[in-house]
């Protein structure tokens, strides 16, 4: 395990002090207080929160959403032109016969309509669920049917390239809205500006309670269909304290989420986060762009960023000193999810900016950041941090229906959480006997093995099905990958098990070197003699592989069974997420 370092403290009063005390205190039920309610039963619904609370009180005028073009032009919507463009869209769902829990879905980028949609969906107690604009036909068709979809939210060119040769397939869909069309087509395929057009902008939000549900978020597994996890109104507990203590959201404050809505993090922290808290959220239409993104960080004077360790590790791969072309005063807090950030890169956040980046661990199935590095806190470098106020973490080991926690620290096994925080994902939808399958009693089954050291934090050792099985020994790819990274040549790493018949598995690295360095059998050596001398000749890499791209799903996270499928010639899975 890596060492610690403190974080550098900005003039600025952190909203969460004392950790182990705020912990220690914490309820749910004191974070609702926090909340408003809707005015008329004292209901949640997450649009009310997020929106409508703020657009009457003193937020009225801030803005909340400043949408950035690809051209680089600014358009700014306020809370109160986000109530009125978000409840235009509720009265248009309800006047197209729309029902609570009916699921709406949308199919674009990030622009505008899909954040009117989303909040607009939440307000009628319809169900959003997001898609990637990427998406080709068939994982579009697979998420529709599945999400028994009733209307689609898209623009014209996605339609005319990915939906329109589906609708036949899909008999449940009954309209589709088309972002950027000026007439109706037919009496299916509508113009969404004209219908907001005509739509009153005023919405009476209907009594919410915590359970209804209100978002559905597609995940891939290794094998079969998407699963479709359906998280409730109450999610927004999470959503607003983890904004509160991990994100350390602010009055005033500008804040940027890299992530798109397509993913749960661009939802969570995308949009429902930042408008909870009343603050300003950016949104870049463009795609990764290192200029483009730290000159957004200047010229808007953002204050927090929260983006993923595929971005970082690009990041370090360029030759650029932020710090001494842009003016990042303002900047005070950097953090990462997607999947585990490696101490070099949060090393390298500190040199960069001066800050460390710190990493937070969550989940789709979590709903909202289950375990953080805290902005007060002391950080280790590669550590996952400590479980949010509400959580409990713990490990355990699991076999069967049964499970054991462990208390030993620095002892591996199954990253467990208890039931109970608010964004618990409620089921996996038409999958009961799947989504029973990830509980154990009180225990949510994680599917990620950890351990825990002796002041309280987690570290990441590996998916469970990734673990290699080499030699006796259990190997998290995680371990060997962070190892690699310290490799002066080596920019991206991935670690599979390779079946052997003599040791089980060995130990095989993908690795993508740095601008100047070339796959030749000398590097490769190095990069080996490297590894047997830190990790040892048990676990080090026993092969190289290199290559110019490690597949990647749209949100970052490396897929490591696609490498070992195409490594051994078997099935690829659902690959409907890969970037």
């Amino acid at each position: 395990m890596a060492g610690s370092f403190e974080i550098q403290q900005r003039a600025v009063l952190h909203n969460l002090q004392q950790y182990e005390s705020v912990y220690k205190a914490f309820s749910w039920e004191q974070a609702r207080a926090e909340l408003v309610g809707l005015p008329m039963n004292n209901g949640l619904n997450i649009a009310f929160e997020a929106i409508d609370r703020h657009a009457v009180g003193e937020e009225g005028n801030t803005v909340a959403i400043r949408w950035i073009r690809k051209d680089r032009s600014i358009k700014d919507f306020s809370y109160i032109s986000l109530q009125h463009l978000s409840s235009r869209f509720a009265n248009v769902l309800v006047s197209l016969g729309i029902k609570k829990g009916d699921r709406i879905f949308s199919l674009a980028g990030r622009i505008p309509e899909l954040y009117i949609t989303a909040l607009g969906t939440l307000k009628t107690t319809a169900v959003f669920c997001p898609l990637f604009s990427v998406f080709g036909p068939e994982p579009v068709f697979q998420r529709l049917n599945r999400g028994d979809a009733k209307v689609l939210v898209t623009t014209r060119s996605l339609y005319e390239k990915k939906v329109r040769q589906l609708l036949d397939r899909l008999p449940m869909l009954q309209f589709v809205l088309l972002i950027d069309a000026d007439a109706h087509i037919d009496s299916k395929v509508l113009s969404f500006p004209r219908l907001l057009e005509d739509a009153y902008e005023e919405f009476f939000i209907p009594p919410t309670g915590p359970e209804d549900p209100a978002l559905l978020h597609f995940t891939s597994g290794t094998t079969g269909m998407p699963k479709g996890a359906l998280h409730v109104h109450n999610a927004v507990l999470m959503h607003y304290i983890t904004a509160k203590y991990v994100l350390d959201l602010q009055k005033g404050d500008t804040f940027w989420c890299t992530a798109d809505p397509g993913w749960v993090t661009g939802t969570s922290y995308g949009i429902i986060a930042p408008l909870v808290c009343g603050v300003t959220n950016v949104i870049d239409e463009e795609e990764f762009d290192a200029v483009r993104w730290y000159s957004i960080l200047e010229e808007h004077k953002v204050n927090v960023w929260y983006t993923a360790p595929t971005a970082i590790r690009r990041l370090m791969r360029m030759n650029i000193k932020p710090r001494s072309v842009y003016n990042l005063d303002r900047l005070r807090l950097i953090c990462s999810v997607g999947e585990p950030l490696h101490a070099e890169a949060v090393i390298w956040g500190g040199e960069t900016f001066g800050m460390p980046i710190l990493d937070n661990w969550w989940q789709t199935e979590t709903g909202g950041i289950m375990i953080a590095n805290y902005p007060s806190m002391k950080v280790k470098p590669g550590s996952m941090g400590k479980p949010l106020p509400g959580v409990e973490a713990a490990i355990a080991a699991v076999s069967g229906s049964s499970i054991e926690l462990i208390t030993e620290p620095g002892k591996q096994g199954q990253l467990v959480l208890k039931k109970g925080w608010p964004s618990m994902f409620r089921s996996y939808l038409h999958d009961e006997e799947r989504y029973n399958k990830c509980f154990r009693g009180d225990w949510y089954v994680t599917g990620d093995l950890a351990k825990k050291d002796a002041d309280g934090y987690y570290w990441f050792v590996g998916r469970a099905d990734d673990i290699i099985k080499t030699s006796g020994h259990m190997v998290g790819p995680f371990e060997v990958e962070s190892t690699l990274m310290q490799h002066v040549s080596v920019a991206e790493a991935a670690v599979i098990g390779k079946p052997d018949p003599v040791i089980g598995e060995m130990v095989k690295a993908f690795i993508v070197l740095k601008p100047g360095f070339t796959g030749n059998e000398k590097v490769m050596l190095d990069i080996m003699g490297f590894a047997r001398q830190k990790l040892g000749p048990a676990v080090a890499p026993k092969e190289i592989d290199f290559v110019n791209e490690l597949p990647k799903t749209k949100s970052g996270k490396i897929l490591r069974r696609l490498l070992k499928a195409r490594e051994l010639g078997l099935p690829e899975g659902d690959i409907s997420t890969l970037e």
